[in-house]
């Protein structure tokens, strides 16, 4: 009796959800106005009771799990309705370089506030022993084609890559900047500039005062291009990411079970197919406008912005962000969702009756839907809780898993999986630009200053995002694109070209390899020089036997003893054969 008042209750909650949507599929995205665009087409009562408050809409009754053998309903499917065509925002027919992908994100004129912002705290700290020389537009392409270098060639240390002899004598970085100038940079470098620091200083404990006025200029940019680029297809998800960092401010999180676990966190939202970074946000301890629902909800209700994606998505997020309330706010915003959840979660149903135990085999499912939402608990290695609006409990699915079979040998075994745990899977995952998409070649850099931090995490996100769009584009025409490794080679390449070519990345489209040094007498290049202006200032340890000097070898860069006595410069040179 209890299965047949359940099937018959199937057709009349189906076509309540039916008529719901069909006031959606019938209005244009264009025609509704701000207001009316967070507004899901799901949101008459009359329309759909089941999203009225009080309402319990448990098609199990008394609080049943049901299995495999109750039937459900398939929800209506979302009309796919984005703002924009879906992809890259750029003109597919042309022919697009590394570098013109690159500086979609870190534009010229991006590039001119750094650098002006740069050579003011650079001023700033100059002597006349070690005055500062401005920072030009060549020299920033120069000192970037250079960051992206050390991420493909590694060493363990940055002078390394200016070190000479048989093991090391690294020639591209020598012909594109010096050490020093290299690491002056380094030093100075600065996204603000020093005048917005100080006021925003002064508004220090006020509502007025801004965490992030260090890193402004270049973090509202790089969110802009992302949107600007490109469009995310229909699936996209929202993952935290961490960017490590050692520095002493209140801004710094920790994440217990992140391969980063002190830095600061960005909530980042993608397209779950591209993986391409869509929008984020730095999380600053605190929302301004608080729902009381919780991080997850907020962070989430954050990042969906339906006048800028559109309606139609289907978002997969993971147990940190999924509540039964987000998913039906959700609903009313025209964004189906799918994730994991914690089975102690407020809304998840508590009741054991016809419950998994400890004796239900591998693939065993159980479902209840309540309203808009329905929960799921299958049985994997561990049991998984998911929540969704988009799929029906279960269908024909299945993957494979090794199991033991009596005689003791592992053997493949197909086993039951249900629809939202399967999509789920290939949807989740590689959203973290600084794991998934760098891998071994993101930029290497440590620093104690938090916001050169973000400098060199956005010019990772800047690279994966342009290499993403190469990959749609090649695609697009069909031909094969390049893998990262060799996109970021061409980029370093075509870097240091427009440096050489005064800044220009027109005239980069294909770096020619740099020349080698011409020939020259020997030692017509090393000359003994002090390392500052004055002897007894700016002395270093001898590369020979680690006594202070103040000379180095003008070529080698390379502090030397050169005394009476001591004449490490010459005995080091010989050992080298220089």
């Amino acid at each position: 009796m209890m299965a047949k008042r359940t099937k018959e209750a199937i057709p009349a909650f189906q076509e309540k959800l039916v008529k719901c949507t069909e006031r959606e599929s019938d209005e244009s995205l264009d025609e509704l106005s701000d207001e009316e665009s967070h507004v899901s087409a799901i949101d008459s009562e009359a329309e759909a009771p089941f999203l009225q408050e009080g309402y319990n809409g448990d098609l199990s009754e008394g609080g049943r799990w049901n299995d495999a053998d109750d039937a459900d309903i398939t929800p209506p499917q979302p009309t796919f309705r984005p703002t924009r065509s879906p992809g890259p925002q750029l003109l597919r027919g042309a022919t697009y370089t590394s570098l013109q992908l690159f500086q979609l994100f870190f534009t010229n004129s991006t590039l001119q506030t750094i650098i002006r912002n740069t050579n003011d705290c650079g001023s700033a700290h100059s002597t006349a022993s070690d005055p500062w020389v401005d920072l030009t537009l060549q020299d920033m392409f120069s000192f970037m084609s250079l960051v992206v270098y050390m991420g493909v060639v590694k060493c363990s240390a940055l002078t390394d890559y200016w070190r000479g002899g048989e093991l090391y004598g690294l020639p591209f970085p020598r012909r594109v900047m010096t050490r020093a100038r290299f690491l002056r940079i380094c030093r100075a470098l600065r996204l603000s500039s020093p005048a917005a620091d100080a006021a925003n200083e002064q508004k220090r404990g006020t509502a007025a005062f801004d965490p992030l006025c260090k890193i402004k200029p270049l973090y509202q940019e790089m969110r802009d291009a992302c949107i600007r680029n490109y469009h995310p297809s229909q699936e996209i998800a929202i993952e935290e990411q961490m960017v490590a960092s050692k520095a002493h401010i209140g801004l710094k999180q920790y994440m217990k079970n992140k391969p980063v676990r002190w830095g600061f966190k960005l909530f980042v939202l993608a397209d779950s197919r591209s993986r391409f970074t869509w929008d984020f946000f730095v999380y600053q301890g605190k929302f301004q406008g608080n729902s009381g629902q919780g991080l997850g909800y907020d962070s989430v209700m954050e990042l969906i912005d339906t006048r800028l994606l559109g309606t139609g998505y289907k978002l997969f997020i993971d147990h940190f962000y999924t509540s039964p309330a987000l998913f039906r706010d959700l609903l009313q915003r025209g964004i189906w969702a799918c994730g994991t959840v914690r089975a102690n979660i407020v809304g998840f149903p508590k009741t054991k009756n016809n419950g998994l135990d400890s004796k239900s085999p591998r693939g065993s499912t159980r479902w209840i839907r309540r309203d808009s939402v329905l929960f799921i608990r299958w049985r994997d290695t561990r049991d998984v809780f998911m929540c969704s609006t988009i799929h029906t409990a279960h269908a024909e699915d299945a993957v494979q898993r090794r199991v033991k079979g009596e005689d003791g040998h592992w053997l493949l075994k197909d086993v039951s999986v249900p629809p939202a745990v399967k999509e789920y899977s290939l949807c989740v995952g590689g959203v973290d630009v600084s794991d998934a998409q760098t891998g071994s070649h993101k930029v290497p850099h440590k620093t104690q200053k938090w916001y050169k931090m973000f400098f060199y995490q956005f010019m990772d996100i800047a690279i994966v995002n342009a290499f993403l769009l190469h990959k749609d584009i090649a695609k697009s025409k069909g031909e094969t694109p390049l893998r990262q490794k060799a996109f970021r080679e061409n980029l370093v390449e075509e870097l240091a070209a427009a440096a050489a070519a005064g800044g220009s990345p027109s005239t980069a489209r294909r770096a020619p390899p740099l020349p080698p040094p011409p020939p020259s007498p020997s030692g017509a290049h090393h000359r003994p020089v002090h390392i500052k202006g004055h002897s007894t200032t700016g002395r270093l340890k001898c590369r020979q036997c680690h006594a202070k000097t103040p000379v180095k070898c003008s070529s080698c860069d390379v502090p030397l003893c050169f005394v009476p006595g001591r004449d490490c410069y010459n005995d080091w040179h010989v050992s080298k054969s220089l």
